[in-house]
């Protein structure tokens, strides 16, 4: 389980249960524990009006720099 937290204000932004190593490029819906952003227009916002991804449907194309992550990553 990670958080992602805005790298603006540093508010979490959502719960994610993430899969495996690497980047966070896109996070998928149905792993999200916690949704704490804002949504509009098909987009994904931090309640400071920072862009933190893009809705594409089954998952969010996440923006590179506008988020942090902390917390584990569940093994596969």
């Amino acid at each position: 389980m990670i958080t992602v937290r805005c790298s603006r204000c540093k508010a979490k932004i959502f719960r994610y249960v993430k899969l495996g190593k690497g980047k966070v490029l896109r996070c998928y819906k149905d792993r999200i524990e916690l949704d704490l952003s804002i949504h509009r227009d098909g987009q994904i916002l931090c309640e400071c009006g920072n862009l933190i991804g893009v809705d594409e449907g089954r998952y969010i194309k996440m923006v590179q720099g506008a988020f942090t992550t902390t917390g584990r990553v569940t093994g596969k």
